[in-house]
């Protein structure tokens, strides 16, 4: 990458964090202007404005850490994981909230024995983002499957759900920084989970794809060598 490229690419990525930081910070400045009105319910201002400060929170812990896996900083691939324990982990601790939400998940292993070429941290990383993004945008009803199988030379890492998916247009989109589809505009999030999941699964020399649409859920397999 030339010089000019880089610096673009600073200028675009720096406009693109700005702007992510307008919303979360004009909607708490709206709650503290609020809170000196009379008759001002203040203890609801102040739950409101904790969960505006958490997503700011969130949202530059998830910018420094991307920025980590960009520069290098963070070795993503220096380690070996047993991957079941570390899936059952999350889906159970997950599993509550998916209740809530109206989402059915399912853990499919075909082998207890499948490693990565990650660290747990790593792994848990990843499937974290893909299970927040089901959870967030798959709707209810919907069921959310993630399956470990190995293919040939690979591992094959599949979180899949057959919820209300994204325009088809969208689709290879959804690894881009801060994009997020219509339907995601309106919930909270980031925008930087699915990008994170790229970063590190590349990182580890594997790859990842997502497939589905408007209607038909939502598929990201990732492949990592074995």
């Amino acid at each position: 990458m030339s010089g000019s490229d880089y610096e673009a690419l600073r200028a675009g990525f720096t406009a693109a964090v700005s702007h992510e930081l307008r919303t979360p910070l004009a909607r708490l400045q709206s709650l503290l202007e609020s809170a000196e009105l009379p008759g001002a319910d203040l203890q609801k201002l102040l739950r409101n404005a904790r969960e505006e400060v958490g997503e700011m929170t969130e949202l530059v812990d998830d910018i420094l850490f991307l920025s980590e896996l960009e520069q290098e900083r963070e070795v993503v691939a220096l380690g070996d994981t047993e991957a079941a324990p570390v899936l059952r982990e999350l889906v159970e601790r997950m599993r509550e909230r998916a209740e809530l939400a109206g989402l059915r998940l399912e853990l499919r292993i075909e082998d207890d024995a499948l490693h990565v070429p990650l660290r747990a941290r790593m792994l848990r990383l990843v499937v974290e983002n893909l299970l927040e993004n089901s959870l967030r945008y798959a709707g209810e009803g919907a069921t959310c499957v993630v399956s470990l199988t190995r293919e040939e030379a690979t591992i094959v890492l599949d979180v899949a759900d057959d919820g209300a998916g994204v325009p088809d247009q969208d689709v290879p989109r959804l690894f881009e920084r801060f994009f997020r589809s219509d339907r995601a505009r309106t919930t909270r999030g980031t925008g930087l989970g699915l990008a994170i999941v790229k970063h590190v699964i590349e990182a580890a020399g594997g790859t990842v794809e997502a497939r589905g649409g408007q209607g038909r859920g939502l598929d990201v397999r990732c492949v990592l060598p074995v």
